[in-house]
């Protein structure tokens, strides 16, 4: 690393600076003698170039290394890709990960499903990488961006010979005036061309556009608020992207919220076939027209959480959910995603039965959703021992839940009372019939303990069963890092307009004697610059063509 930080004009620079903050002059000759300066930070030093550094400079140099940070961009794009592999979770309503993958795909699904690809946009290892490139694009921009302010916030106007002589453009000339005259004459010419202009002496600096300098680090800002964002929308009450089932005439809450959605009314229509072209009238297809939920959305006001007391609802918003216009409420959004016309149970008033004398203590009412937990029927007590919303048995012959939906709902109940042994007996209740004969209702409660043939749960008629007509899938959004995520996007077009259509210009030159030297530095667009440094001379009276201005040195 470089050590030496003393010039010959008596200034004292920091350590690793390579040109002279003060004249510019080269401190330690590259390996190309006499080749164009490297004039990206004009020459000071940045952290990254400490010598001897400690455990802090070690991390610090990693992250602001740009190799590091496209192997890290490179990275994050290629876990990305396999994210999109297979479905993810969060696409799907309501299915079991662990068995889906290995049905749909076989071993290799399986495979994805165990490697946690299956929701690698939630992942720690996603989430971290992210974050290392917010840290990479932090550090990397300190490295630079400091070292450059105080750079071109302290430069000097005369500047070494040599520095001027090893610029992309140089004239070398006579002159046939004093040199001050002369500068002072250069002014107005250089202010029509929007410079700003700066003099001591015989000497001066002309810069414009400055500004621009500042674009690649104003996208480095934007990228930042844009991934600070996207992490933020992990934050519980930020994001949310899920679909709900919203069975026709029941108030539902929307989970995570304080919100409810009453869905009043669902209402589809088809297409008919004079409507339908010949290929879906060849496959039989009916196809639906328009499907659109009739919706309230409620707020609760208090006894929210508590569930022996009911929600104290306020109503906040009314509207006809369609496909492509949902309900919008303080950054929610309710859209129509899908919907199923099949019946599913709501309730049932299921009557406790002597199995031998066929009396019934009396009914309850057995909600699918949220049953009471404890009930007395006669001189019996029933317990909620646990809920299966379909019900079905696992590799290792366990109840399980295969999904949140009342397709085959099973209820475990303890039953206390006469006749009964004194801990209770447990008994399991399948409302439907055909789940009582599939899943052998009579032969696991005989495992249990016999109680099904002294005691019995049945139905003793229709009007005691209630149905979902209609139940209808909605898409709920809540997106308040979004407007985050666009002010990031906002502020990276606002670098990359800065950086592409400015360009930050200096022109340096000073007289020793009658002898003038220019030099001249532009970011790009080195064509439009010898065409100014020339018009400028020829204005002066110095005749200079635009190719004569180039350097025949070489970058390094």
């Amino acid at each position: 690393m470089i050590q030496n930080t003393k010039c010959e004009c008596g200034h004292q620079n920091r350590v690793g600076t390579v040109l002279c903050e003060a004249c510019g002059k080269p401190l330690f000759e590259d390996e190309q003698p006499g080749g164009l300066l490297e004039m990206r930070y004009d020459g000071v030093a940045r952290r990254s170039q400490r010598a001897n550094p400690n455990m802090i400079d070690r991390v610090w140099n990693f992250f602001s290394s740009v190799k590091v940070a496209i192997y890290l961009i490179i990275i994050t794009l290629i876990g990305a890709m396999f994210g999109t592999i297979f479905e993810q979770e969060s696409n799907f309503i309501n299915f079991d990960p662990s068995t889906f993958y290995k049905n749909k795909y076989g071993t290799i699904g399986e495979i994805y499903y165990r490697l946690g690809l299956s929701h690698t946009y939630e992942s720690w290892w996603f989430t971290l990488l992210l974050v290392m490139i917010g840290a990479s694009l932090v550090i990397c921009s300190l490295d630079r961006v400091l070292p450059l302010y105080k750079a071109l916030s302290k430069q000097k106007v005369r500047k070494h010979r040599e520095f001027l002589t090893r610029q992309k453009i140089v004239y070398q000339g006579e002159i046939g005036e004093e040199g001050a005259d002369w500068v002072q004459r250069a002014v107005q010419p250089l202010r029509k061309k929007h410079y700003r202009v700066h003099t001591e002496g015989s000497a001066l600096l002309a810069e414009k556009q400055r500004f621009s300098r500042w674009g690649p680090y104003i996208i480095h800002i934007g990228l930042i608020v844009f991934l600070l964002a996207v992490l933020f929308r992990g934050l519980p009450g930020l994001h949310m992207d899920k679909h709900y089932w919203f069975p026709e005439g029941e108030i539902t809450r929307i989970p995570e919220t304080n919100l409810f959605i009453k869905n009043e009314k669902f209402t589809v229509e088809y297409y008919s076939e004079d409507e339908m072209s010949e290929d879906f009238k060849d496959r039989g297809k009916v196809v639906p027209k328009l499907f659109e939920t009739q919706a309230v959305l409620y707020e609760c006001t208090a006894d929210c959480d508590d569930p022996s007391k009911e929600p104290q609802l306020r109503e906040v918003e009314r509207h006809a959910i369609r496909v492509n216009d949902p309900l919008s409420y303080k950054g929610l959004q309710a859209y129509q995603f899908d919907f199923d016309l099949t019946p599913k149970l709501r309730s049932v008033q299921p009557a406790l039965v002597n199995a031998k004398t066929g009396e019934s203590y009396g009914k309850f009412k057995l909600d699918m959703r949220n049953p009471q937990r404890e009930v007395e029927v006669g001189p019996y007590r029933l317990t909620l021992l646990n809920k299966y919303m379909d019900f079905s048995l696992n590799d290792q012959g366990q109840p399980v839940s295969i999904s949140g939906e009342p397709n085959a709902p099973a209820f475990l109940f303890l039953i206390e009372g006469p006749d009964l042994p004194e801990q209770g007996a447990q008994y399991i209740y399948f409302p439907k019939q055909i789940d009582k004969e599939r899943f052998q209702q009579d032969a696991i409660n005989q495992q249990l303990g016999g109680v099904q043939t002294k005691l019995q749960l049945d139905v003793l008629g229709m009007e005691d069963v209630d149905f979902v007509g209609a139940s209808s899938y909605l898409n709920i959004r809540i997106d308040r890092a979004m407007p985050f995520v666009w002010l990031g996007l906002g502020i990276v077009m606002l670098g990359l307009i800065l950086g592409f259509y400015w360009q930050h210009r200096r022109i340096w030159l000073r007289v020793d004697g009658r002898q003038l030297t220019l030099g001249g530095h532009t970011t790009k667009n080195w064509f439009g610059m010898r065409r100014e440094v020339s018009g400028f001379l020829h204005t002066m009276g110095l005749e200079a063509d635009e190719k004569s201005l180039e350097n025949g040195g070489k970058r390094p």
